[in-house]
């Protein structure tokens, strides 16, 4: 189902944000009279068995402080908005409560809070309505999954369940970073969650994309974030922009059913915005193979698999991911947010003592070199 928006309603929204129609990733010079005519066009596609009908675009609202940007996102037609209890340490929710005001009705709210004990979940989710100043929450995340046994974790679902019969969450699922494929089959295994959320792009193993295929198959809805594969702004590309040719591979896949980019500005926005409107091509494909062999030792796929390789215990992929926020995203304090967040078991003390680190990546991935700058980083 595609609906399309007024082109020069789009223009004055675009030239109000101060970024003007193809600045935002189709330069002058590569424009033909054939996309300078298309119009911006919001699409839409089916959340798995939620029904939920959601643009192709959501808007990862993480690390927005502005709530004129994600109000713009409303203006444009953009109907799904991700945020989190713990996003700007709990002010993230507000923020995205302020921007869609009355509009609040007409999108789908996706939140997330971390997993405890049941009272810790069900307060959590009190607080999240809260913040967002509703009634209710389209859809709750338990916040970053990683084993098969904890998406079976039954007094976590009965927190869920308990919050849906009461009218609080109307579809549920969670997050995950690391060991994705392994636990999106446990969700189709279990038949509980309604949703994944899961860090998915170009770069990663085949047996993820697999896997949300079966889930599609089994109506679990799978929505899509980290989709810029780290968003290096420093990569050696000749200029070149490889985010929205790594947007549209996301989308390229039907089984997805929406894409999270974290936008902050109106640029990143209207730039992320123009995908919709356009096909994955050939040029698409140089670009992110381009993009792929410099990016290939410094990004992590979050396969899990040198999990257990460090004796002492040391969350390696976790710590990339945080590595990833500061040099990819340019975030520090959402980089130092997530390491800190790591048990002490698990986060870099170890690696002071180590005489070299031997943990080896099956995707090529200079996992001793991105440990020693997250040392330089976080320790």
């Amino acid at each position: 189902m595609t609906d399309r928006i007024n082109r020069r309603s789009f223009l004055k929204n675009a030239t109000a944000a101060g970024v003007l129609l193809g600045m935002g990733g189709i330069p002058a010079s590569a424009q033909t009279p054939e996309n300078q005519k298309r119009e911006p066009a919001v699409r839409y596609r089916k959340l798995g068995k939620t029904g939920l009908q959601m643009s192709i675009l959501g808007y990862g609202a993480m690390r927005t402080s502005d709530p004129a940007v994600i109000r713009h996102g409303v203006d444009l037609g953009i109907n799904n908005f991700d945020t989190a209890r713990r996003y700007m340490d709990g002010n993230n929710e507000e923020i995205l409560a302020k921007a869609l005001g009355d509009q609040r009705k007409k999108v789908v709210i996706t939140t997330k809070i971390p997993v405890g004990t049941s009272e810790r979940m069900a307060a959590d989710i009190e607080a999240s309505l809260k913040a967002l100043n509703s009634d209710y929450i389209d859809i709750l995340l338990l916040h970053g999954l990683k084993r098969d046994d904890e998406v079976a974790n039954e007094a976590w679902m009965e927190v869920l369940a308990a919050a849906k019969k009461a009218g609080k969450i109307r579809f549920a699922g969670f997050s995950t970073h690391n060991n994705m494929a392994g636990t999106i089959r446990a969700a189709i295994k279990g038949q509980f969650f309604d949703v994944v959320l899961a860090a998915y792009n170009f770069k990663c193993e085949p047996d993820l994309t697999a896997a949300i295929s079966e889930a599609a198959s089994a109506g679990l809805g799978i929505i899509a974030m980290k989709t810029q594969a780290g968003g290096y702004e420093d990569a050696r590309m000749g200029g070149l922009s490889p985010h929205q040719a790594a947007l549209k591979w996301v989308l390229n896949n039907p089984n997805v059913s929406c894409a999270i980019p974290a936008m902050v500005t109106f640029e990143q926005l209207n730039e992320n915005f123009l995908v919709m409107s356009g096909p994955f091509g050939w040029i698409d494909r140089k670009t992110l193979d381009r993009y792929g062999k410099v990016i290939d030792s410094r990004l992590c796929r979050f396969c899990n698999r040198c999990a257990g390789q460090c004796a002492a215990g040391v969350a390696i992929s976790d710590i990339q991911r945080c590595l990833m926020y500061a040099e990819g995203y340019g975030d520090e304090e959402l980089a130092h947010t997530a390491y800190a967040e790591l048990a002490p078991t698990a986060n870099l003390a170890a690696c002071r003592a180590c005489p070299g680190c031997t943990a080896h990546c099956h995707n090529g991935v200079d996992i001793a070199a991105n440990l020693k700058r997250a040392m330089q980083r976080f320790v």
